[in-house]
């Protein structure tokens, strides 16, 4: 009774010491996760705890739990008594990937052109303005990151906790393919123009017409994959 007058947090330090532990592991996803999608850990790279660990100044617990919300997330793989890889998606499930997408962001779009507010689209007006700059730039890693957080806003302002979820799994297993489909000077300016006309349709209100463009935006993007990718296409996959 002493001892509990004396602390009166005695009996709180399990669920901080929980919360400091389920803070740390997910900031060392987070962190693997930036890897991977900038190119840095490539799919097929083996990870290590300890060199990551060392990395990123944490102990080795934390990337291990990382380790096992990334393979639940669909971006690294377990393999036994061989370690921990960046996942390879094929491209013929990265093509389904696209089809998911269309439908998806279809109905993103009609949603959005009927309830999106003023603020909502000035966000996403925000995140237009940051693409334009990197296409000026040149500068294609920006441009992804910006593409990315744009799409995955759109899908946020609908509203629908469960389908952010599975679109966020879904697309970040595209990461490789996304990326490699704006390392030209042409394919960023063709996307970066898709994403206007995007924002054009929606601020126009017709669910119809935002429907379509962000259905079409999705299969460009997936014509784009095919033609950067066709020699890893294996015709048993189809």
């Amino acid at each position: 009774m002493l001892q509990d007058l004396a602390d009166p947090f005695a009996h709180a330090h399990p669920t901080i010491d929980m919360l400091q532990k389920s803070s740390l592991t997910g900031a060392v996803q987070q962190a693997i996760e930036r890897l991977i999608h900038s190119g840095e850990l490539a799919p097929g790279d083996k990870l290590t705890e300890m060199a990551l660990a060392e990395r990123l100044g944490v102990s080795r617990g934390p990337v291990r739990e990382a380790f096992r919300v990334l393979e639940e997330a669909g971006l690294v793989q377990l393999e036994k008594n061989r370690g921990v890889f960046v996942r390879e998606v094929s491209l013929h499930e990265a093509l389904e990937i696209f089809d998911m997408r269309a439908m998806m962001e279809a109905h993103v779009g009609a949603t959005l052109a009927v309830q999106a507010s003023a603020e909502q689209l000035q966000i996403l007006q925000t995140l237009m303005d940051s693409m334009e700059q990197a296409v000026a730039q040149q500068d294609h890693a920006q441009y992804y990151l910006r593409n990315v957080e744009f799409h995955e806003t759109m899908v946020s302002l609908v509203g629908n906790q469960k389908l952010t979820s599975i679109y966020r799994r879904l697309t970040r297993e595209l990461g490789l393919f996304r990326r490699r489909n704006l390392t030209q000077p042409s394919e960023l300016l063709a996307s970066v123009q898709e994403h206007r006309d995007i924002l054009a349709a929606i601020g126009s209100r017709d669910p119809a017409k935002a429907s379509d463009a962000l259905r079409q935006h999705v299969l460009l993007s997936r014509e784009r994959t095919e033609r950067n990718h066709p020699q890893t296409l294996n015709p048993k996959d189809l």
